[in-house]
């Protein structure tokens, strides 16, 4: 019989897409190798309805209409929880319907951008998850699923479909995961010999 949810683990040319998902995703983190390098010196913006801090426990959530930008970032969602463990590691959780992300690559005029109901960062692991409804696109790039899941430190990235029962996945897609990889742009080389006539 065959199982509702599809696992894929990504080839190399995905697992580029999502590995520039991580700096882009929440830049409270100190590795950001793909994103905008300038973005890691900006001051990080935050407005919110309301705030409320826990110093005792470190946690902070912000919530309603939630916008956070550091240089080209912008996250955007209703709430964002954010935990800082005993070592310093941060670990965030941004909801919304969707929670939504948007980043300039470094070097590049093209964007990261993505989607979900919620998406979670560890900082210690260095791995962000994306639950529910969730989509990254890095150009043309496309990739969607019920979840999506990246490791930056083992490189390990895994989507998974969800079938018609989960997360209320009642879209076209049938649970399936669906990804679009655009060909590589070829480059002419003047120095080629060219064909005799």
């Amino acid at each position: 019989m065959f199982n509702p949810v599809c696992r894929v683990l990504f080839s190399r040319q995905l697992s580029r897409l999502i590995r520039v998902l991580i700096p882009a995703l929440l830049s409270l983190s100190a590795s950001s190798a793909f994103a905008e390098k300038a973005d890691r010196d900006q001051p990080i913006n935050l407005e919110a309805d309301s705030v409320q801090v826990n110093e005792a426990k470190k946690i902070s959530t912000y919530s309603g209409n939630v916008i956070l930008t550091q240089g080209t970032l912008m996250i955007r969602g209703d709430k964002l929880v954010v935990r800082e463990d005993k070592e310093g590691f941060q670990h965030s959780t941004s909801t919304g319907n969707p929670t939504t992300f948007r980043q300039k690559r470094d070097g590049s005029n093209e964007y990261m951008e993505g989607s979900a109901l919620r998406i979670e960062y560890d900082g210690r692991m260095d791995k962000v998850q994306l639950f529910n409804k969730a989509w990254v696109k890095r150009g043309e790039d496309v990739v969607h699923g019920d979840y999506i899941s990246y490791d930056a430190s083992s490189e390990y990235a895994e989507v998974i479909g969800g079938g018609s029962q989960a997360a209320g996945n009642t879209g076209a897609g049938g649970g399936r995961v669906k990804a679009v990889i655009q060909p590589k742009k070829k480059t002419t080389d003047s120095s080629a010999p060219t064909a005799a006539p």
